[in-house]
């Protein structure tokens, strides 16, 4: 395999395979149609226009095929735009297969496992723990393999479960600085808040959201999960209120998301190490790009600016 995608400067000529994570048709203002493909491999993605483009080409390049491709780096509003000159689909001839393309999480499956069954271990409260173990095991399989969103951040394979670790790990430093938090509830609420994604998106390769992601949403999805698991195991009392706030609240506004801002000590705490993690792997992901006196791509979830790294 050749040097990733996003390892190329602005101006550069590539020839290169890259698997096509999503292909969306439009139409240009001459009234002929082109298609918007983001391609990707596992150093990230880019976007390409594919213009002129034929109903043929739309079934051949359609989300999950690969393609070898030949073209320019560029500049495009402050992001790299790939301007296609050769463009074809692989055969088997290519010897080139789905999962060389896949971005994936810097830890093992294994190694998160460990770290989740770690911290649901080290809940007090028999009730939260029981919850979240059961949903735990429900959708350990999913929830292990999918990323933690679509665009933005940790929209990677196993993005999810790598998110929910780190998550976690800042709610234990914050615990220790701030003892009068509820650890069980910082947990659970960590492990849980993004769990309605399994059944919000569609899985870990060219993920889209589902009809009942378009229609609830992972939050909706999630609140309807635990009653669910607490009507399972017979649990009642306000643990499964609470725990449901948690993840109702954790988004922080009505106009980020949140139907109900966070209304206890433990909600706030989790929306801030949920947005500071989210934040954090934006930044990384855009600056290990980027070389030291330079700025990195405009990040449209950061208010759309360019960071600048240091040369020092």
């Amino acid at each position: 395999m050749s040097k990733g995608i996003l390892n190329y400067d602005v101006g550069s000529h590539v020839e290169l395979y890259l698997l096509i994570k999503s292909s969306t048709k439009g139409t240009a203002s001459n009234g002929k149609p082109f298609l918007t493909l983001i391609l990707q491999d596992q150093s990230g993605e880019i976007e390409a226009k594919l213009w002129d483009a034929s109903e043929e080409d739309e079934k051949s390049y359609a989300a999950q095929n690969i393609v070898k491709i030949q073209g320019d780096v560029q500049n495009y509003r402050g992001k790299s735009q790939l301007k296609i000159r050769q463009i074809r689909k692989t055969g088997p001839s290519d010897g080139v297969k789905l999962e060389d393309f896949l971005e994936t999480a810097p830890l093992s499956q294994e190694e998160m496992v460990g770290k989740l069954t770690q911290y649901i271990f080290e809940m007090n409260n028999s009730n939260i723990q029981r919850i979240t173990r059961h949903l735990i095991k429900k959708h350990q399989k999913a929830f292990l393999e999918y990323p933690a969103a679509t665009k933005n951040h940790h929209e990677f394979v196993s993005g999810l479960a790598y998110h929910v670790v780190s998550m976690l790990d800042l709610a234990k430093a914050l615990a220790l600085l701030y003892p009068s938090l509820d650890r069980d509830l910082l947990y659970a609420g960590v492990i849980l808040h993004d769990m309605g994604k399994v059944m919000e998106l569609s899985g870990p390769i060219s993920t889209v959201y589902t009809i009942e992601g378009n229609l609830l949403g992972h939050i909706t999805i999630m609140i309807n999960e635990i009653g669910k698991a607490a009507e399972e195991l017979g649990i009642e009392g306000e643990e499964v209120l609470i725990l449901q706030h948690l993840v109702l609240s954790h988004h922080g506004k009505a106009e980020w998301g949140s139907p109900k801002p966070p209304l206890i000590k433990e909600a706030e705490i989790l929306h801030y190490i949920d947005n500071l993690d989210a934040k954090m792997n934006m930044l990384d992901r855009a600056l290990e790009r980027v070389k030291p006196g330079e700025f990195s791509e405009r990040i449209f979830a950061l208010d759309n600016r360019s960071f600048y790294k240091p040369v020092f």
